[in-house]
């Protein structure tokens, strides 16, 4: 499958999710969050689906307080633009180091949906699926 419709919107996609990654290697919510619409829907593995902008913060603030370092990089799938709606598909590498001491690293993948307002894309709905992990117990 290959990416379809306008370059642009196409390009605004992959800096919403250089925006979204680059928040969570600083650790700032306040930034990560506003790349999500307000009724936004994200679905995570043993969590289910979290609807709202407010909610998906609070759980993402409360899963990043485990960690002291997290590196997060996407490579893109195919990109589908139709008018103010759009679908991606990424592939994620996770680097998890635990304040605890643990690591962990995992390959995951977000199947996208999102949403054009007042000219800006958002995450209108993530859904992450692991791929692989391993996972390294504190010394």
């Amino acid at each position: 499958m290959s990416s379809s419709g306008p370059i642009e919107d196409r390009l605004s996609i992959r800096e919403l999710v250089d925006s979204y990654n680059d928040a969570v290697m600083r650790f700032d919510g306040d930034a990560w969050s506003a790349n999500w619409a307000e009724d936004a829907v994200w679905n995570l593995p043993g969590a289910g689906e979290i609807a709202g902008r407010s909610a998906i913060l609070t759980v993402w603030q409360g899963a990043m307080s485990a960690f002291s370092f997290v590196g997060f990089f996407a490579s893109a799938g195919p990109i589908t633009v139709t008018g103010d709606t759009a679908a991606g598909i990424w592939y994620q590498q996770e680097f998890l180091h635990g304040k605890d001491g643990g690591k962990r690293v995992v390959t995951g993948r977000y199947q996208d949906a999102y949403s054009r307002k007042d000219g800006r894309w958002f995450f209108q709905r993530r859904d992450y699926e692991v791929l692989h992990a391993e996972v390294t117990d504190p010394s």
